[in-house]
């Protein structure tokens, strides 16, 4: 393909463009195709500011302060053009886009010299092109495979896109718009092509996998997608994890996959929110202390072993004391391995934000608080309970530690980028190698282990 920059530029002093990434795996999983589709048109990966023609924020809107977070980044980010020796043109993208528009935030932001939809981001290329006054590169990249520069042993696969959820104190479905899933077809030449290229692991992402392969005809289950890409990875002795799970999404079929398909790890991430009847109603989702607790008591018998990770909220508008006390004694009963908590926030546009009874803020962040230092005795605990054990460990990187390099992982129990990892202090891998290991000490989330030689 012809390079945008080919009129201008030679190979060697191609456009370099800063990605920056705020938010959750997915923004991830876009700024890697953003990120695919520049290089593939010809620009260079900037390390840094200093290296860059151009530079790309993906940004999150989930919460008012990731808004906050974006802008400031975007700011900081202009300051040191203004400092610097060149210009440094800045795309925003993603999120804070989506929810609040071009014309609005070009008001606000004076600084960014393109806006960029999560819709549109396809079109990186030619938003590149256009800030720094390139000719557009002819033709669509779209057609050359695999769109993804993962060099980690582990990748997030986006399965779906959007959300019909409209939980109440959610802005997602009017950011990232209704829900529909990607092809069965698509995201396994994607898994295939990324454990061809080195990756181990593969995560599958959504806002609510659950459901996935409703909206594309009968047969079509995430349980059937499961086994697909379970075949993909064979090959390669890989891993495949699945998060997002809502209540509901776990059926007879997908539990029966997660316990006979070796490939599927017994890790099962369902957010729960909230246990009370009345304050899920609110929330606009279903369920009850005495459903959930039956649901985990299946899934913990049908799946021996299995390792349960959920999020809890505090301080919902109307949460009186009993609620939360109930939510903390439910969470405190089911001992969950890993249990993110978080304050309620007030976002604009939601149904929520318009109630009555919004909890007062001191209130909120001392039931939060509650809740980690719960959440956090629960965990360090799970983690400890594996110290004995002889497990699989697929090796991230290389840090330097008190003693010298050490090798860091993440054996089954442990999500890429959430759940803590393995420190190995010694032993000859690379990353991407699983290794065996014999796990000899924790500290809160984190494990120590060592590799068993012969293995």
């Amino acid at each position: 393909m012809a390079s945008p920059c080919s009129s201008s530029t030679t190979a060697s002093s191609a456009p370099g463009v800063l990605f920056v990434t705020l938010g959750c795996a997915k923004n991830e999983v876009d700024t890697d195709r953003m990120r695919a589709l520049a290089l593939r048109a010809g620009f260079v990966e900037a390390a840094d500011a200093s290296e860059a023609d151009v530079a790309v924020v993906n940004t999150c809107s989930f919460l008012a302060s990731a808004t906050e977070e974006s802008v400031e980044a975007t700011l900081q980010l202009a300051e040191e053009r203004e400092g610097g020796v060149r210009e440094l043109p800045i795309v925003m993208c993603g999120c804070v886009p989506s929810r609040y528009g071009e014309e609005a935030l070009r008001a606000e932001l004076p600084e960014v010299a393109a806006f960029v939809r999560a819709e549109d981001e396809d079109g990186i290329v030619d938003v590149l092109a256009g800030v720094l006054g390139l000719p557009a590169a002819p033709g669509s990249p779209l057609a050359a495979g695999t769109l993804r520069t993962v060099e980690g042993a582990s990748a997030f696969v986006k399965i779906s896109e959007g959300c019909d959820r409209f939980c109440t104190f959610c802005a997602i479905p009017y950011i990232r718009g209704r829900y529909h899933s990607r092809p069965a077809t698509e995201i396994v030449a994607e898994v295939a092509d990324l454990m061809d290229g080195g990756v181990r692991e593969v995560v599958l992402i959504g806002q609510d996998t659950g459901v996935w392969g409703s909206d594309l005809g009968e047969g079509e289950t995430l349980a059937s997608l499961l086994r697909r890409v379970a075949e993909a990875v064979r090959p390669f002795g890989g891993w495949v994890r699945v998060l997002y799970l809502q209540p509901e999404g776990m059926t007879d079929e997908l539990i029966a996959t997660i316990r006979d398909v070796p490939e599927v790890l017994p890790y099962i991430d369902i957010p729960i929110q909230h246990c009370s009847a009345r304050v899920l109603r609110a929330m606009g989702r279903s369920g009850s202390p005495q459903e959930l607790a039956e649901l985990f008591d299946r899934l913990r018998a049908e799946i021996p072993g299995m390792v349960l990770r959920t999020t809890g909220m505090a301080g919902f508008p109307g949460e009186t004391d009993e609620e939360a006390d109930e939510l903390y004694d439910f969470i405190a009963d089911q001992e969950f391995d890993y249990c993110s908590v978080f304050a309620y926030s007030q976002e604009d546009g939601t149904a929520a934000a318009r109630m009555e009874d919004q909890v007062d803020e001191a209130v909120k962040l001392e039931r939060t608080q509650r809740l980690v230092d719960l959440t956090e005795q629960l965990g360090f605990a799970a983690t400890a309970s594996h110290v004995g054990e002889r497990v699989r460990v697929i090796v991230d990187g290389v840090e330097e530690g008190e003693d010298g390099p050490e090798l860091i992982g993440h054996a089954w129990f442990q999500a890429p980028d959430s759940d803590g990892a393995v420190h190995i202090a010694c032993g000859e891998a690379a990353v991407g190698d699983i290794v065996t290991v014999d796990l000899v000490d924790s500290f809160c989330y984190e494990m120590v282990g060592e590799i068993v030689e012969g293995e």
